[in-house]
């Protein structure tokens, strides 16, 4: 399976929720879609905390050269 993007994540976890408000869904469907939400939901906040570390980097490096000019 590829990697997804962040959007892609959050499109996959709009889908998972509407299975869930399905009322004809079984106990254990429902219980093995909000796992698999969960884990999806996680790996997004996961992307979201790599772009804002890459974003402190890039405005410390820009900092750094607006330092020694």
């Amino acid at each position: 399976m590829k990697n997804e993007t962040f959007e892609e994540k959050l499109e996959h976890s709009k889908e998972l929720l509407e299975k869930l408000m399905n009322p004809e869904i079984t106990l254990e469907e429902s219980v093995k879609l909000y796992e698999e939400g969960l884990k999806n939901i996680k790996e997004a906040q996961t992307l979201i905390e790599e772009a804002k570390t890459k974003i402190t980097v890039i405005e410390q490096a820009n900092q750094n050269r607006g330092d020694t000019q």
